[in-house]
């Protein structure tokens, strides 16, 4: 993938970690995240606006997607990593034109960047048990 589709993700990621933490509504989100980057055209807007929409759209469903693969509470799950969850769940759900395994090191890249130490081997576990439940045929071809 590209790196505009990288700096997306990232800022999809960063959007709903606000998201998450304040009161403020979708569009609010989306233009402080915006104008904190430094190099606005680096990015894929339009991906970056797709992610963040279905994401915080699909919140529950993506959330019941991944409950049955988590070792503890949701609420337990530090703010970062449950982020990257939800991102890493919408793109394999909903963007299945994004190979799993793209889906999966971006977020692991992620998580080691932005996350908890070892936060990315639980990323990578849960989203792996994500992946093989939606993908399992073309998990299986590989």
């Amino acid at each position: 993938m590209s790196r505009s589709r990288s700096r997306a993700r990232a800022c999809a990621l960063q959007g709903l970690y606000e998201w998450a933490l304040s009161a403020n509504d979708i569009d609010s989100v989306e233009q402080n995240v915006l104008a904190q980057q430094l190099k606005p055209g680096a990015i894929d807007k339009q991906y970056f606006r797709t992610l963040l929409l279905d994401t915080i759209n699909h919140v529950t469903e993506l959330d019941t997607l991944a409950a049955p693969h988590l070792s503890r509470a949701n609420a337990e799950i530090d703010p970062i990593e449950r982020a990257l969850l939800r991102l890493g769940a919408c793109e394999l759900k909903y963007h299945p034109e994004v190979p799993y395994r793209v889906v999966l090191n971006e977020m692991i890249e992620l998580a080691k960047q932005y996350g908890a130490e070892d936060g990315h081997r639980f990323v990578n576990g849960v989203l792996d048990r994500i992946a093989r439940e939606l993908h399992g045929p073309e998990r299986a071809a590989r």
